[in-house]
């Protein structure tokens, strides 16, 4: 398994969003990526993630940024998910772990005592160019898009 760096291209993929239609990163080349991963729809610290990536979505966007969240929740969750909170960009279904893997966004994560394998919430910036710009291991859920803005020296 590769681990992915700042400065590495950005593996491509091929996925399906909330609506069932196909969402692939080469379809965002020439704009600037916010790529999450995070492990569960309608749970607290997800819900802040993304509602706080939502909240500041016209911001974002104006600076050049799309956004895709990307979970192994199904089609019909993340359609759930969007419509109780009005998110306005798209959620990848990655039942298989296809995606959370290629982005090593996927393994062992320990919780009281016990080991498991589930999502390691991560952030990707990807720029134009499809170089991954910044990586986010340690995410903050509640105020995500200024630590990104943090990390980018973006006003």
């Amino acid at each position: 398994m590769n681990i992915l760096q700042e400065g590495d291209k950005a593996p491509d993929f091929t996925g399906k969003n909330q609506d069932g239609k196909d969402i692939s990163l080469s379809d965002y080349l020439g704009k600037k990526v916010i790529l999450y991963f995070y492990p569960k729809d309608n749970t607290p610290g997800c819900t802040a993630e993304s509602c706080n990536l939502n909240d500041n979505y016209s911001d974002l966007t104006g600076k050049g940024f799309e956004v895709i969240g990307v979970s192994p929740d199904s089609e019909a969750s993340h359609q759930k998910f969007i419509n109780k909170f009005g998110f306005e960009f798209d959620l990848i279904a990655d039942t298989e772990h296809e995606i959370l893997e290629l982005y090593n966004a996927w393994g062992l994560k320990k919780m009281y005592g016990r080991e498991y394998m589930g999502v390691i919430r991560t952030t990707f910036i990807i720029n134009e160019e499809g170089i991954i710009e910044k990586i986010i291991n340690k995410v903050k859920t509640k105020d995500h898009t200024n630590q990104i803005y943090g990390e980018l020296n973006i006003e």
